[in-house]
């Protein structure tokens, strides 16, 4: 898939979203979608997350981090740097991108933010906004030991080949809790990650404008 082709979906219904135009809805919307529970009550707490592609010409990327073992929360997960907006940030995007520079140390000039899709609720009672960026090669990588315990990069047709999505569960609170997986070698990229993963091989693949 092309860059170009990317940017004009991901704008599109960015576009859209904001307007309160009608758009197909993405396959999974929140972590109770696929297990037929009601989402939580209350205020869910703004968070967001970049989703960096990164543009290397004839293979185009998607940057992911491993989170360490000892994090309260989500320990040595795979995920999108990202995390919960602070007062000062003025914004979604300016929520991902102080987070990336603080996680992951990729400075924003080397990211071409295109737009957004629709947000993830989390069972911990988060909503999160993800945003695409389209990323620059160049860059230097300096995570902070403290959350991240690696940063790699997945071809991003692993991701749009529906061949590689798949539903696991596990046991959660005395029931089975089912999710999206999308496995690339020894890395178990599930969950939140997966879901919104998923959503974006819709909007890329499936004309979900």
């Amino acid at each position: 898939m092309l860059v170009d082709e990317i940017v004009r979906r991901v704008r599109e219904r960015s576009t859209r979203l904001a307007s309160g135009l009608p758009v197909p809805a993405v396959p999974v919307g929140s972590d109770f979608q696929m297990n037929g529970l009601a989402p939580t009550t209350g205020t869910y707490r703004a968070a967001s997350v970049l989703v960096p592609i990164v543009n290397r010409g004839s293979e185009i990327t998607i940057l992911l981090t491993q989170r360490t073992e000892d994090m309260p929360s989500h320990a040595g997960q795979v995920a999108f740097p990202g995390g919960r907006r602070q007062e000062d940030d003025a914004d979604a995007v300016a929520t991902a991108l102080r987070e990336t520079e603080e996680e992951v140390g990729l400075d924003r000039q080397f990211v071409e933010v295109i737009g957004s899709y629709d947000h993830y609720r989390t069972g911990t009672s988060y909503e999160i906004t993800p945003i695409v960026g389209i990323v620059t090669p160049g860059f230097t990588i300096r995570a902070d030991p403290r959350e991240v315990a690696d940063v790699f990069e997945v071809p991003l047709g692993h991701f749009l080949d529906e061949k590689n999505h798949r539903i696991d569960s596990r046991m959660a609170q005395g029931r089975e809790r089912r999710f999206y997986a999308m496995p690339y070698g020894q890395r178990y990229i599930w969950g939140a990650t997966a879901g919104m993963l998923k959503n974006l091989a819709f909007i890329l693949t499936e004309g979900g404008l």
